[in-house]
């Protein structure tokens, strides 16, 4: 008899185990199904990400090495105009798709704050990669002779083109939530956001290089093997911008309560 029951005790045991292990195969199988669902819902998204990243970076930093190779013909005026008619035209093609984010720094500061999903974050972060190195590489084709491919520098020590590069994203972040916060907003969120860029770039462009967007810098400096200072390009633009969405939300909150 006492044989028995442990026999029973030891099925019923081995049923238990077989009975997770079942739940547990179905979870992950429920898992997988919902990313590869995210993956071909957002490949639209992705492609757009793709699409923008690459003619921010082909224009603005095509751009950079146009005006090196032709005796400074286009200026830091001419350089923050392209980047920012780019990133303009960017925005009205792709904002209905995508939100145009064509930035690592602003896709985490928004999936931080809550306003895209977070399963997304890693397809519009490696679309927007790709883009940037895309363009570079065929910039590298077209201008064989170049050294550095548009590459952001610090041209007065790290501590200061890393402070331009916190705040101006900080209030580049700001601006993007500020005029996306409206529907009425959309027709002009556009020439807002490249106007402002383009105004950064003018203001920090001779000492940062003015990138905002780690896309922007890593694009560049793999294709180019100029790597130098390229974590700064990566660090103060993402810690800007998820500076200004904690803000954001710290003042949005507050206008809620007044009211």
């Amino acid at each position: 008899m006492e044989v028995l029951l442990k026999t029973i005790i030891q099925l019923l045991k081995l049923e238990h185990s077989q009975f997770k292990t079942n739940i547990i195969f179905k979870r992950d199988q429920i898992e997988f199904y919902l990313v590869s669902f995210s993956f071909k819902h957002g490949m639209k998204k992705y492609l757009a990400e793709f699409i923008g990243t690459f003619a921010l970076v082909f224009f603005g930093t095509g751009a950079v090495i146009v005006n090196e190779q032709t005796g400074g013909s286009l200026g830091l005026l001419g350089i923050a105009a392209t980047f920012g008619i780019s990133i303009t035209a960017m925005v009205y093609v792709f904002g209905s798709i995508s939100g145009t984010h064509i930035n690592p720094a602003v896709t985490i500061s928004l999936a931080l704050g809550k306003l895209m999903p977070k399963n997304e974050v890693f397809g519009y972060i490696v679309a927007q990669i790709l883009g940037g190195i895309f363009a570079s590489s065929l910039l590298l084709m077209l201008f064989p002779s170049n050294q550095t491919l548009g590459c952001t520098i610090p041209s007065n020590g790290v501590l200061q083109s890393f402070s331009l590069e916190f705040i101006l994203t900080f209030f580049l972040m700001l601006t993007i939530l500020g005029i996306g916060s409206k529907k009425e907003n959309s027709n002009v969120a556009g020439l807002v956001i490249g106007l402002m860029v383009t105004g950064m770039i003018l203001f920090a462009g001779p000492i940062s290089g003015g990138s905002f967007n780690p896309a922007r810098s890593i694009a560049p400096a793999i294709v180019s093997g100029n790597l130098t200072a390229l974590w700064l390009y990566l660090l103060a633009p993402t810690l800007g911008a998820i500076l200004a969405i904690l803000v954001w939300r710290t003042v949005k909150n507050d206008d809620v309560k007044s009211d």
